[in-house]
């Protein structure tokens, strides 16, 4: 499951990334293994997606989230 999968209100915690390199941009804004995530919003076409982490609100392309693995996730 993905960041992508996700819908508003979803809250979970981050187990990596599809790719062999991490994306060291979303790791800069502190998407790290093991940091737990809430998923805020959609814009209307889908993209971006407004996610909570560490206490701030971020928007990330939904290419981008698909790219982030989960460990789990839970409805809040």
């Amino acid at each position: 499951m993905t960041v992508a999968d996700l819908k508003p209100g979803d809250r979970a915690v981050i187990k990596g990334w599809l790719t062999d390199s991490p994306p060291i941009r979303l790791m800069e804004l502190g998407i790290l293994p093991g940091t737990a995530i809430e998923v805020v919003r959609f814009a209307p076409l889908g993209d971006p997606i407004d996610i909570k982490v560490r206490g701030y609100h971020l928007s990330i392309r939904k290419e981008d989230a698909s790219q982030i693995v989960l460990i789990d996730s839970f409805s809040a």
